[in-house]
C-alpha cells in the first residue's frame, strides 16, 4: 500500500528531525531549557508509537489497499492517537544540569511514568507477541508475512530491546530486582545501546521499504523470485 509506506516513511524524518539540534545543543554548551527538551521527546515518540500502529493495523487486515475516505479516517485516528499516547513521555522528561535532556526526570513510580513505561511495554513488546501469534494462528495473516509484510517487523524487531531495557530498569530502579556491584551502570549502558539500535530505523526503514517497493516490481516482471 502506498498510502502506508509514505506514512512509515514520513515517521522517520519526524524522529530523527530533533537529532541535529539537539546533538549541536549537547556539544556547545547550549541550554535547551525544559520545553524544547519535552518537544523534542514528544516527536520522538509520537512518531514511535504512529509507526507501532502503522506496522499493526498494516499487518491484521486491508485497510490500506486503498486511499479512499475510509483509510483516511483510519490515518488521522492513527495520528491523533499516536499524538495522546505520547503525551506522558513530554511530561515525564526534563533537564537535567545546565545542558542535559533526559527521558525521565520524575521519580520511577511517578503515575506519569508508570503510565508512558505502560505505554511502551505495550507498543513494543506485547503488541509484536500478539502479532507473531495472531500470524501463527491466523493462515490468512501468516501467507501475508509470507508475501513480504514480514518487512514491516523490522521496526519492532529493532524497537523490542529497548522495550524490553525500560522494563528491566524499572525493576532495578523500583527495588524488585537485586542490584549488584555495578549492574546500574552496565545496565544504563546496554539501555543505551538498545535506544541506539532503535534508532537505526530511521535508515533501514526506508531503505527496507524501498527494496520492498523494487522487488515487487520485479516479481510482476518475472524477477526476484
Amino acid at each position: 500500500s502506498r498510502a502506508l509506506v509514505a506514512q512509515r516513511a514520513l515517521g522517520s524524518p519526524l524522529f530523527a528531525a530533533p537529532l541535529p539540534a539537539l546533538a549541536a545543543g549537547a556539544a556547545r554548551g547550549w541550554h535547551l531549557g525544559a520545553g524544547p527538551c519535552r518537544l523534542t521527546h514528544l516527536l520522538w515518540h509520537w512518531s514511535l508509537f504512529a509507526q507501532a500502529l502503522l506496522v499493526a493495523s498494516g499487518s491484521c487486515g486491508t485497510a490500506w489497499a486503498r486511499w479512499d475516505p475510509r483509510s483516511r479516517r483510519l490515518a488521522v485516528a492513527l495520528w491523533a492517537a499516536a499524538l495522546l499516547l505520547a503525551a506522558p513521555a513530554a511530561v515525564v522528561s526534563g533537564v537535567e544540569g545546565d545542558t542535559g535532556c533526559v527521558r525521565r526526570s520524575v521519580g520511577i513510580l511517578s503515575p506519569a511514568y508508570l503510565l508512558h513505561l505502560a505505554l511502551c511495554l505495550c507498543l513494543l513488546l506485547l503488541l509484536p507477541a500478539g502479532l507473531l501469534l495472531a500470524a501463527l494462528a491466523v493462515p490468512r495473516l501468516r501467507e501475508s508475512w509470507a508475501a513480504g509484510a514480514g518487512l514491516l517487523w523490522l521496526f519492532l524487531g529493532l524497537w523490542g530491546p529497548y522495550g524490553a531495557g525500560l522494563a528491566g530498569e524499572f525493576l532495578l530502579q523500583a527495588g524488585l530486582l537485586e542490584p549488584t556491584c555495578g549492574s546500574f551502570q552496565h545496565f544504563d549502558l546496554a539501555l543505551g545501546l538498545s535506544q541506539g539500535l532503535g534508532v537505526l530505523h530511521c535508515g533501514l526503514g526506508p531503505l527496507a521499504l524501498l527494496l520492498a517497493w523494487r522487488c515487487r516490481a520485479r516479481r510482476s516482471s518475472g524477477g526476484c523470485a
